[in-house]
């Protein structure tokens, strides 16, 4: 039997419901909205795991699902190794958003990285403490920071309303996701030019960790097949 964990409410779910649909696999709840047990039609063999987006990437990594859907950005940044461990079966083309790096719209001499890390090297000297980055990022905003030469920054962590921490000072600058732009601009926030850390979207993961039998990996080829991938 192979488990594929899916999010368990909202638009990711439904689109991931859709897209298996369009190519003759029918995944949906059993029984009421509130209900997450699952059912898979046109394939034998499949049981659907209904999770939160976030808990995939841990599930996949224990070996736990065979197969998940979810964040490409929950992956890189929960999954040390992500790329030997949970290979990309399928792109999914939706659930698209960036995580990015933000400042200020009023420090109008700041819109590249190299700015930003001028600033932040300023910041030390007058503060005698880091600029402050507000994230819940902090694997995928640190190591993309290191290739790109910024330091003297500090991440804080926050888990919501990251846009709102500049205005409430408990952050200088933010890295966070974002589809529109729009609440960065109502929150007095700029996109860096270059601060564009991962371009994120729905995908099929598939798990090393998970025990594979010949019929597992047998079913796997077949759902391959079906969904031409």
């Amino acid at each position: 039997m192979i488990k594929l964990g899916v999010p368990s409410k909202g638009r990711l779910m439904d689109k991931t419901f859709q897209w298996f649909a369009a190519r003759g696999i029918t995944l949906r709840k059993a029984g009421s909205e509130r209900d997450y047990a699952g059912v898979v039609e046109g394939i034998e063999g499949v049981e659907l795991v209904l999770l939160s987006a976030g808990e995939i990437p841990r599930e996949l990594a224990a070996g736990r699902l065979h197969l998940g859907v979810t964040g490409s950005d929950l992956v890189r940044e929960k999954v040390v190794f992500w790329e030997t461990r949970l290979p990309v079966m399928a792109e999914l083309g939706f659930g698209g958003a960036d995580l990015v790096i933000a400042v200020p719209q009023l420090w109008v001499d700041v819109d590249t990285l190299d700015d930003l890390d001028a600033v932040c090297a300023a910041f030390r000297r007058r503060h005698g403490f880091r600029l402050r980055i507000a994230t819940k990022y902090h694997r995928l905003v640190r190591d993309f920071l290191q290739a790109q030469g910024v330091a003297d920054y500090q991440l804080v962590d926050s888990q919501g309303a990251t846009e709102g921490t500049v205005k409430y000072e408990t952050a200088e600058a933010i890295a966070d996701i974002t589809s529109t732009g729009e609440t960065l601009r109502a929150n007095g926030l700029k996109v860096l030019t270059g601060g564009l850390i991962h371009a994120s979207q729905a995908t099929l993961f598939r798990s090393r960790a998970a025990e594979w039998t010949q019929a597992d990996r047998a079913l796997r080829h077949e759902i391959e097949a079906r969904l031409g991938i």
